[in-house]
Formats: structure tokens, C-alpha cells, sequence
């Protein structure tokens, strides 16, 4: 049976310890497999917050590729750009555990590239596979340009 979509957009505060409460029924599909969570940076004023377990099995999966790739030699002359997927991984995704209510806290090193200080507004959104935390201008902006596209792009995915 398929996981059910995680939808809605909800407005949320962050606290001064660098918190955010997930609505609870964003919160239960997010760790539907388990406590932990994977906090991702996607896009500049958003992260994304992922279930542990699927996300880990397309990441390995999709380094498994890679080093075949390059064991096979057919990256050979990309060592640029292999390192750069390195230092990106190294920085893109790290562990976290929801708390009690459902709160988030967003770890340091991912503070400065959500942009949002303590005290300021958050929207956070189901994103079907993942629950999201943006910073209302960035979600603005994205929707803006998105939005012109929704009903090709639900016929495509639906026809």
C-alpha cells in the first residue's frame, strides 16, 4: 500500500531555542517508520524533513551508483564534480529527532540557511513526500512562479 501524501500548508512561530511545532498528522507521516527524521537543505529559506528510513535507502542507493560509476571509470575526468557532490552530502542532511508535540529543533548549522530568526514566522508545508519549513518570502516567491504550472503538471502526473 502506498504512503498517503503529506499535504497542507500551516504558520507556525520559532521559538527562542530554535523550535518548531509540526502540526500532528504532518508530524506522524513524516516519522510514520520510526523516530528518526532526515532534516534536509533543498532550497535557499526552505528545509525539508524526510523519513529516516526511505530517505537513507535512495541515498545509498544513489552513492552505490556513483562509486560504481567511477570504479568502472565512466566518471573519469569529473573528479570536480564528484567532489563537489561530496562536499554538498556533507553538508546537505543530518539526523534529527522530533520532540515532544511534535517539535522540530532546527540544528545550528542549518539556522543561517533557513533564515529565519527566533520570534519569526514559519510556514511549514506538505510537499507529498516530505514535510517542509520555509521562510515566507522564500515559499512566496517559489509559489509565484510554480503555481502557473499546477494544472499541467497534475495532468502529467495523473494522465
Amino acid at each position: 500500500m502506498s504512503q498517503p501524501f503529506i499535504l497542507g500548508e500551516h504558520r507556525r512561530v520559532l521559538d527562542e531555542r530554535y523550535r518548531v511545532s509540526l502540526p500532528a498528522e504532518l508530524a506522524d507521516l513524516a516519522t510514520s517508520s520510526g523516530q528518526d527524521c532526515i532534516l534536509a537543505k533543498e532550497r535557499l529559506g526552505a528545509l525539508s524533513l524526510w523519513n529516516a528510513a526511505d530517505w537513507q535507502g535512495k541515498l545509498d542507493e544513489g552513492v552505490r551508483l556513483v562509486q560504481d560509476k567511477m570504479q568502472t571509470g565512466r566518471l573519469a575526468g569529473r573528479i570536480e564534480d564528484v567532489q563537489m557532490l561530496g562536499r554538498l552530502l556533507s553538508t546537505r542532511h543530518t539526523v534529527v529527532r522530533l520532540g515532544g508535540r511534535g517539535r522540530l529543533s532546527i540544528p545550528e548549522s542549518f539556522r543561517e540557511f533557513l533564515g529565519v530568526d527566533p520570534g519569526g514566522e514559519l510556514l511549514v508545508v506538505g510537499a507529498a513526500l516530505c514535510v517542509e519549513v520555509w521562510r515566507p518570502d522564500a515559499w512566496f516567491a517559489y509559489i509565484e512562479g510554480k503555481m502557473p504550472e499546477f494544472r499541467q503538471l497534475f495532468d502529467n502526473l495523473s494522465g
